[in-house]
């Protein structure tokens, strides 16, 4: 059974907490994991590009210049594909990019990924994360105090508006709850902070 330290905001050592096996020390399963990465890049993309056919593209009704006796290619419109101003020949249309992933490869994915950050020892448990006011200084601080990496990923147990809205501004720093969370920001990060509370939670919904 995995344990980590539990720090407080100033990066003091405040005691131990012992992880779940079931969650945090699963050997990880990087095919789970790379195809609910794939899944969460597909599902961002909005697949609103277009290009317009010949049929769309305004103007070509008449024929350029009669068939035959000119000289030159046969032509029916000026706005087929090898002219200038012409449609576009098998051009992206508007779609959709969605990936479905089973439920309980997405779950095996979490845990996997917890279980390698654990394994990387780039999780952080804080007894708490609690800001009086919105100030971006205070996450500083407390990023600097548990030496965290460029990429951070703070997990909490529920929205608060104040740590989000202290932390926006800061490059590479992300803030979710437990219900929320997922694969890709979870690798994406160089450190996981989770709070206490987050943990137990995550042990609740994935064990």
């Amino acid at each position: 059974m995995p344990s980590v330290k539990v720090l407080n905001q100033v990066g003091k050592e405040v005691g131990e907490i012992a992880l779940s096996d079931a969650v945090f020390g699963i050997e990880p399963s990087v095919p789970a994991m790379h195809l609910c990465v794939v899944a969460y890049l597909a599902n961002r993309r909005q697949g609103t590009q277009s290009t317009l056919t010949r049929a769309e593209v305004n103007g070509g009704g008449r024929k350029p210049w009669r068939q035959k006796g000119t000289g030159r290619a046969r032509q029916g419109s000026t706005r087929s594909p090898q002219w200038r101003h012409g449609g576009i020949a098998h051009g992206p249309k508007p779609r959709k990019y969605k990936l479905d992933v089973n439920r309980k490869v997405r779950r095996l994915a979490i845990r996997s990924a917890l279980s390698s950050k654990i394994a990387s020892d780039s999780l952080v448990v804080l007894d708490s994360l609690q800001l009086e006011e919105i100030k971006t200084k205070e996450v500083v601080k407390v990023l600097g105090a548990i030496n965290a990496g460029k990429k951070v990923l703070f997990v909490l147990t529920e929205d608060d508006d104040i740590i989000y809205r202290s932390s926006r501004n800061i490059p590479g720093v992300n803030v979710d709850r437990v219900l929320g969370v997922n694969v890709y920001d979870i690798l994406n990060a160089d450190t996981l902070v989770i709070v206490k509370s987050a943990v137990e939670k995550l042990e609740e919904v994935y064990a």
